[in-house]
């Protein structure tokens, strides 16, 4: 059986461990309606910024400007919205932050594609600099009161099923249908198996790279939208923590962060299990931080499983 059978298999078995347990726990409180669209309000933040997170880690790359790259393009979003009046608002400020997100992602693109510096250099650099433009225009201060119809995007429903939950399911058929089901996706598992062969065979490596950047800086603005309309509000610090669970649960869902194997399917199991820890240490009233440790714990687990299984770490 192949190792990302393995791992799928161990992330899903702890999935169904962790339903059973929270259930018995919470005396089946995890599993009512409300609980359950609760996670499906809370999700979809944490899982639109992994899937910008995982697909320059399938090139064997990283990015870590998303959480800055949302809060400039939900603070673009927040100055339009509040400033202007008129129908054009909401889709104009949608357009801005949007544009925002692709240009931060066509500059971490440019830098590592033809500039050829070191991803993790040329994102931290940009991650600082976004974040220094962003107080820059706040000056440290919240941006709030936004009008309903965008409000809508973080706190609506349709047919029961929460937006951003909808959003999120949207945007994972999308990037799995381009990863699985075009030259572009192969590109990037061939590139981030072997960086060499995949030049030889004629892909151009800096063009695949560039546009990765680019995919990343626009889930990251979808994200950012979602973001800013659950909280009602933008800043240049929001959600700060989600960096490294990005990379968590990249990992956790069978990404290999040395790039060319890792799943969407097995990614959006690894933020169900995170989300289930969470709602449920929530519903038992534990620390938050028991959860954050919880998750750690979950992924040493799992490689350590894989590792025993198949001699291999991811």
């Amino acid at each position: 059986m192949k190792v990302r059978n393995y791992q799928i298999i161990v992330l899903n078995s702890i999935l169904v461990f962790l339903i059973v347990i929270m259930t018995i726990l919470t005396k089946g409180r995890i599993l009512r309606l409300e609980s359950l669209q609760a996670v499906a309000f809370q999700m979809p933040l944490l899982g639109l910024l992994t899937l910008a997170q995982m697909v320059p880690m399938l090139t064997g790359g990283i990015d870590l400007s998303i959480v800055s790259n949302a809060n400039l393009a939900g603070i673009i979003v927040a100055l339009i919205l509040t400033k202007l009046s008129g129908w054009y608002t909401v889709p104009l400020a949608i357009l801005a932050g949007i544009g925002t997100a692709l240009l931060v992602g066509a500059l971490n693109g440019f830098l590592v594609a033809f500039v050829m510096i070191s991803p993790i250099i040329a994102t931290l650099g940009t991650m600082i600099l976004i974040k220094g433009i962003s107080l820059g225009i706040t000056k440290g201060y919240i941006i709030a009161g936004f009008p309903k119809e965008f409000l809508f995007i973080g706190d609506g429903a349709i047919l029961g099923i929460p937006m951003p939950f909808i959003i999120f399911l949207v945007s994972i058929f999308m990037v799995s249908l381009l990863l699985n089901k075009t030259i572009y996706g192969i590109s990037v598992y061939m590139l981030g198996s072997n960086p060499i062969a995949t030049e030889f065979s004629g892909v151009n490596i800096k063009s695949v790279l560039f546009r990765t950047y680019l995919l990343s800086g626009f889930l990251t603005g979808i994200a950012s939208l979602v973001m800013i309309a659950r909280f009602n509000a933008a800043q240049a610090a929001y959600g700060e923590s989600y960096l490294l669970l990005t990379v968590l649960a990249c990992v956790l869902g069978g990404v290999n962060p040395a790039g060319g194997f890792g799943k969407v399917s097995g990614l959006f199991v690894a933020i169900i299990v995170l989300q289930v820890v969470a709602t449920g240490f929530n519903l038992l009233r534990l620390s938050s931080h028991l959860a954050n440790a919880l998750w750690g714990l979950i992924l040493i687990f799992v490689i350590t499983i894989n590792r025993t299984i198949t001699g291999k770490w991811i």
